[in-house]
């Protein structure tokens, strides 16, 4: 219950108070260019990095970055800079089934 209380203040504050939804809500913020690179702020750290994978904890669940020839350009501990392919940009659910 003090769960919904916290998340609809958050809500209304950024309503009405014109905040970045992002910084409120604690959600990343992605900013791709082409297929070539994505810029992720506000994750909560690598979980693994190949040459064709990327994956982030966020604050609810992972994000998870498929492609090929990646290479991270920057890593900072809530940003990170992706350049290669990049083919899907995937959200993935910590509970599936909406298990909480």
């Amino acid at each position: 219950m003090a769960k919904k209380w916290g998340q609809r203040v958050r809500n209304w504050m950024t309503q009405k108070m014109d905040l970045p939804q992002d910084v409120m809500m604690d959600l990343p913020r992605i900013t791709m260019i082409g297929q070539i690179h994505i810029y992720i702020e506000n994750h909560r750290g690598l979980i693994t990095f190949t040459d064709k994978e990327l994956r982030l904890l966020l604050k609810q669940g992972q994000l998870q970055v498929r492609g090929n020839s990646f290479v991270i350009k920057t890593i900072l501990p809530e940003e990170i800079l992706l350049e290669g392919k990049i083919d899907q940009v995937i959200y993935i659910n910590e509970n599936p089934g909406g298990a909480k």
